[in-house]
């Protein structure tokens, strides 16, 4: 267990004391509800790329994406290519449509469509969906922290948590863009300065590190074959772009990110620059494990025995980085867990007042009230989360617990909003009973991996790999809503 030098330590805590004052710098300003959920649209296009880009990554992507590299190969960067054609969908269609609505919520537009119903459904998978991803986000920030240097899981998780939830609930969406901003920009410089490290360090330097790279496979991207029972390179496209019509299109992490640009070309530029800027940095994390096992393959003594393929980056910029810059780079990591936490924080408040208070629980709310409500809301949004955080320690795998959790939340959502904009004579019993079948489908399906996180196995299988879950959910809704609205409409006309 290693011990963080002094002045790796003094660069940690000044990282995290400078991102709290900055964040929280935003609330000496005079402010309203409309300034905490959408800045007063005055927030500039590369301000909310970055945000979008900070968004997309996370702790787990810092962790996961190398540690995937490092144990596999790159079949995992074919969900980054799949961004393009969402992007280009979303900057088609659904910035238009979110800039063009007198809602600050992304799930307006379904109660329009179906009733209230829809938006409640809607809006409660959306915050239950969030409390599970900031949870596993807490919990795999603290994971290797733990391993690497004793700090109690516990401790971290609280740490972070309430730094996120002290600028989040009082800086409002402008501390949010401008801190995912400011790290967004460590993570990446971050990211470049640990490579080229490795690159220097390797024996024999980046020559001998691609020899055995390519040697092992590691950069295959996957098999080929037309099959979705397993993780093959076309499985990974559809899911890929599923997850990212879902982002782009109904996650209101991304939708108020459209809301706050100054005009909707700035919306669709940073759309674009956020989403598009993903796919080099994901390759670049990607790299960095593939550089790993070419480092720890030529030199293994380096290397305890029994670590886990996501500690192993860590590892290795607590071993082998020069002192200070240890500092940067665990600062770094808690970067990309900081910006994801932020954003979700302040999407669920706004959530939280547009789709509950204002809507049902108290309509007739005062306006001067709406910025009380937005900041006890993400208040108990991160008391919340911490909780979750502490939940996730000893599951046995938190990201298969968050993938099998988002799949059973958000996969009927995806599926109702394009029934509703693409099928336009659903009616909302149709839809109901195609969302009430859709998620059938779905806890089917991920029923097997939630019953082998409590080491239990399920009395039936299926065919397809867990991450089709969302695709087969979302076609089913669709398919289930077409077939009854073709049915029914043809009756009504006879």
């Amino acid at each position: 267990m290693a011990e963080l030098p002094i002045w790796d330590t003094l660069i940690f805590i000044l990282y995290l004391l400078l991102i709290l004052g900055f964040g929280v710098s935003f609330s000496f300003r005079k402010r309203t509800a409309k300034d905490f959920t959408t800045g007063g649209g005055r927030l500039p296009a590369w301000a909310i790329g970055m945000s979008i880009f900070a968004t997309f990554v996370s702790s787990i992507s810092f962790l996961a994406l190398p540690g995937n590299a490092y144990l596999s190969n790159w079949n995992g960067f074919v969900f980054s290519l799949s961004i393009p054609l969402a992007a280009w969908i979303a900057v088609r269609y659904f910035v238009p449509h979110y800039r063009s609505i007198s809602s600050d919520s992304a799930y307006f537009y379904l109660e329009e469509r179906f009733g209230p119903w829809a938006r409640i459904y809607a809006s409660t998978c959306y915050l239950l969906t969030q409390l599970a991803r900031m949870g596993a986000i807490l919990y795999l920030l603290a994971l290797p922290m733990h391993f690497l240097f004793g700090w109690s899981i516990a401790w971290v998780i609280a740490m972070t948590g309430l730094i996120v939830v002290i600028y989040a609930m009082l800086g409002g969406i402008e501390a949010v863009v401008w801190t995912d901003a400011i790290q967004g920009l460590i993570l990446i410089g971050g990211a470049i300065i640990c490579l080229g490290i490795i690159f220097w360090k390797i024996p024999g330097g980046a020559s001998k590190l691609f020899e055995v790279a390519d040697a092992n496979e590691k950069f295959s991207l996957g098999s080929f074959e037309w099959d979705f029972g397993s993780s093959t390179f076309w499985m990974i496209l559809v899911y890929g772009l599923f997850i990212n019509l879902q982002n782009f299109g109904i996650d209101q992490s991304y939708v108020q990110r459209y809301i706050t640009a100054k005009s909707d070309q700035d919306a669709k530029r940073s759309t674009w620059l956020g989403s598009l800027l993903y796919i080099p940095v994901s390759a670049l994390f990607f790299l960095i494990g593939t550089a790993l096992f070419g480092f720890y393959q030529t030199q293994p003594y380096l290397l305890p025995e029994g670590i886990q393929a996501d500690s192993v980056f860590p590892h290795f910029i607590v071993s082998e980085l020069p002192i200070g810059l240890t500092g940067l780079l665990i600062a770094s990591l808690f970067a990309a867990g900081m910006s994801t936490l932020s954003t979700s924080i302040n999407s669920s408040s706004t959530v939280i007042l547009s789709d509950h208070v204002k809507k049902y629980l108290n309509p007739n709310l005062p306006a001067k009230s709406d910025l009380n409500v937005l900041r006890i809301s993400s208040l108990a949004m991160g008391l919340l989360v911490i909780l979750v955080g502490l939940a996730f320690n000893g599951v046995s795998s938190a990201l298969d617990a968050w993938w099998a959790l988002a799949s059973i939340f958000s996969g009927g959502i995806l599926g109702l909003f394009l029934l509703g904009i693409i099928v336009r004579r659903t009616r909302s019993n149709q839809a109901a009973i195609a969302v009430l079948t859709g998620v059938i489908v779905i806890s089917w399906m991920s029923l097997p991996a939630i019953l082998s996180l409590a080491g239990r196995t399920s009395p039936w299988g299926q065919p397809l790999h867990s991450n089709m879950t969302i695709v087969m959910g979302t076609l089913t809704i669709f398919v289930v809503g077409f077939v009854l609205s073709s049915i029914f409409g043809r009756v009504n006309k006879s």
